[in-house]
């Protein structure tokens, strides 16, 4: 069968010659939309959990947390090496020998590869961005920047707190250190349509960065998204026609971004709709069915800027 898109799994064995895992990390951090920097409400479809695993909450260090992933992921996908991701909120605010006091804790233990940091594009800055150009010098490291949409006036609906420009400054920030750069894209955001969502294809395409994340917009319990979709101001997307959305955005994609994500793992406690994002699985399988269909793939469409 064709390779439709450029998985992550495969980019990692490339590297490492074996199957290489991430393992999220909750490191207890907060985030500018939260504790009144910017908001006290946050985006309005993320809430109190800030999609984290509520370890920091249990008490767990950043290496017992790490211990007990090596476990089990070792045992699920036989991997032998592993990259720490730091997930919840934003994990690069923080004062700077806390950040650097995480990092090498998750770097110290055996096995562990690199660093894969989620946060958000208004909360990096050059000590930080120093600091993980040396630990490129002998460690993969990934900054995943949460853009969600290239659309301002979508960006102020949800309450994100920054601007496309506030995105762009961090990646040419970025740049040029040995970071990989990802960006986290969601689909189905309130008021847009399938040409808003290629739009920020496009613009990501044009970005210069490494990977991306796709994401599904579902509604979780305790958010300013399930007041809206309780009151009918807002309808999730079908299965169809998130399968159909993807491969629109993958053929707009340069051939080489890594694919780190066709879509996301909702907390089936919290997951108010759709109930199809539960069967991950079954998505997955659509979305590739449906690029045999088509005759489609990542590039399809891709155009190379003009230098």
């Amino acid at each position: 069968m064709k390779k439709r898109f450029n998985d992550l799994n495969t980019h990692l064995r490339s590297i490492f010659g074996c199957r290489v895992q991430k393992i999220t990390v909750d490191a207890g951090l907060s985030c500018p939309n939260r504790d009144g920097t910017l908001s006290t409400g946050g985006c309005i479809y993320c809430n109190a959990r800030g999609s984290g695993t509520g370890a920091y909450a249990k008490g767990l260090s950043i290496t017992e947390q790490i211990l007990q992933g090596k476990k089990a992921l070792a045992r699920r996908y036989k991997a032998k090496k592993f990259i720490a991701y730091f997930q919840s909120f934003s994990n690069t605010y923080a004062p700077f020998e806390t950040l650097r006091s995480l990092y090498e804790e998750a770097l110290a233990i055996d096995g562990i590869v690199g660093l894969s940091i989620g946060t958000r594009p208004d909360c990096v800055d050059e000590p930080i961005l120093d600091l993980l150009r040396d630990y490129a010098k002998n460690y993969l490291i990934w900054m995943e920047y949460g853009l969600q949409s290239a659309h301002d006036k979508t960006l102020r609906f949800i309450n994100r707190g920054h601007d496309l420009r506030c995105f762009k400054n961090a990646v040419n920030a970025t740049k040029n250190r040995g970071i990989k750069i990802c960006a986290h894209v969601i689909l189905g955001l309130p008021g847009e349509q399938r040409k808003h969502m290629l739009e920020t294809a496009k613009t990501i395409a044009q970005a210069g960065i490494h990977g991306i994340k796709l994401h599904l917009l579902y509604v979780i319990k305790g958010t300013k998204l399930e007041k809206l979709y309780q009151q009918g101001a807002y309808t999730c997307l079908e299965q169809h026609e998130y399968a159909d959305l993807i491969c629109d955005v993958l053929e707009y994609l340069p051939p080489e971004m890594v694919i780190q994500r066709l879509t996301g793992d909702p907390h089936p406690e919290e997951l108010v709709a759709p109930m199809w994002s539960l069967k991950k699985s079954e998505t997955l399988t659509l979305i590739k069915d449906t690029l045999e269909k088509r005759d489609s793939y990542q590039g399809k469409k891709y155009e190379s800027p003009v230098s």
